[in-house]
């Protein structure tokens, strides 16, 4: 009793700052930030509709840049292809001594044929061939001290603005792809719906994602706190984004913006009154980015990398690796199969 008495009053002490002053415990946040500046980030981002929906300029908007595939190869034939043929472009961007390694994965041909029936397979393909290959680096035993990173952080899934419901495509792609990536579902050219047929079609969206059990990012079951839930109920009210893209500056009130010139007046991209590109951008970029590669590394990659540790047998005293790893995961292994 008297032991545990003198821990405790330690404890006190080293717990109460102002007997010993300043610390500088929050210097580790400047030594991380100007590590991370130094590395540099990397995220990769797959874009997929079908041809016409103005993916490349929406991608091209969101980074204020020329990163898609068509601005790359601008003299190219675009021809509808047969088959899906996914390509990727990578850039690197930076902004204020901070630099980002981005990729977009484009997927031409997705539902652009009569008879669309799994178009999606390609796309799981290329997911899966991503984490496997993670996969094997990490099992190397003398393993790279920074592994590359080409895994699918999200996934843009364009639906076009019908106004109507989801279509058998989307509803069978965002089930499959779901469960192995994040997927943020947005209306392309929103402007060509009126504002009470763009909330109706956003309703009628969010039933069906709910009626066939589709999980879109971000998923509640992630939100770590209440403050982060609080953030993420306002987006999930949201999706999916009715967004507009373009390139093309005018003057508006003496001001420079973003925005598609019509007859009846001018369409601000960044304006959140006229569309909800700015809510995307904010997700994807200002306050979600880490959240999307840790997501996809603590949940997509771990439920992938379960897996195939199990189907394999690998032998982890061969590897020179501890088992406890494939332990903490086997609590999730039924959901994990289940899922996929």
């Amino acid at each position: 009793i008297r032991l545990f008495r003198n821990t405790q009053t330690c404890f006190s002490r080293t717990s109460c700052t102002d007997l010993f002053g300043y610390v500088g415990i929050e210097a580790v946040l400047d030594q991380m930030r100007r590590k991370t500046m130094k590395v540099g980030l990397e995220f990769n981002i797959m874009v997929v509709g079908q041809s016409g929906l103005g993916k490349s300029t929406l991608v091209n908007t969101l980074f204020k840049s020329k990163v898609s595939r068509k601005s790359c190869t601008p003299n190219c034939e675009e021809k509808i292809s047969k088959t899906v043929k996914l390509h990727s472009v990578s850039h690197v961007i930076e902004e204020k001594g901070m630099k980002m390694k981005l990729t977009v994965i484009d997927t031409p041909g997705f539902g652009d044929q009569i008879n669309n029936e799994n178009c999606w397979e390609p796309i799981v393909k290329h997911i899966n061939e991503q984490y496997e290959k993670y996969l094997r680096e990490e099992l190397h035993i003398n393993r790279k001290r920074r592994i590359p990173d080409s895994r699918v952080h999200c996934c843009i899934y364009f639906l076009p603005a019908t106004g109507h419901r989801l279509r058998p495509i989307d509803v069978e792609f965002m089930k499959r792809v779901g469960k192995i990536v994040s997927i943020v579902p947005v209306i392309a050219k929103a402007d060509t719906l009126t504002i009470e047929e763009r909330q109706e079609f956003k309703e009628r969206i969010r039933q069906d994602l709910a009626a066939n059990g589709i999980r879109v990012y971000p998923q509640k079951e992630y939100d770590d706190d209440p403050e982060e839930r609080i953030l993420n109920d306002r987006i999930r009210e949201s999706i999916p984004f009715a967004v507009v893209g373009t390139d093309k500056e005018h003057q508006v009130n003496g001001n420079k913006v973003l925005g598609r010139k019509t007859k009846w007046g001018i369409i601000e991209v960044e304006n959140v009154a006229h569309c909800e590109f700015a809510n995307l951008r904010d997700l994807l970029i200002r306050s979600h980015l880490q959240d999307l590669k840790d997501v996809t590394h603590n949940i997509h990659y771990e439920t992938y990398r379960v897996r195939r540790l199990n189907e394999s047998n690998m032998n982890f005293s061969e590897l020179g690796l501890s088992a406890r790893p494939l332990e903490n995961g086997t609590a999730d292994t039924s959901e994990s199969e289940s899922h996929l």
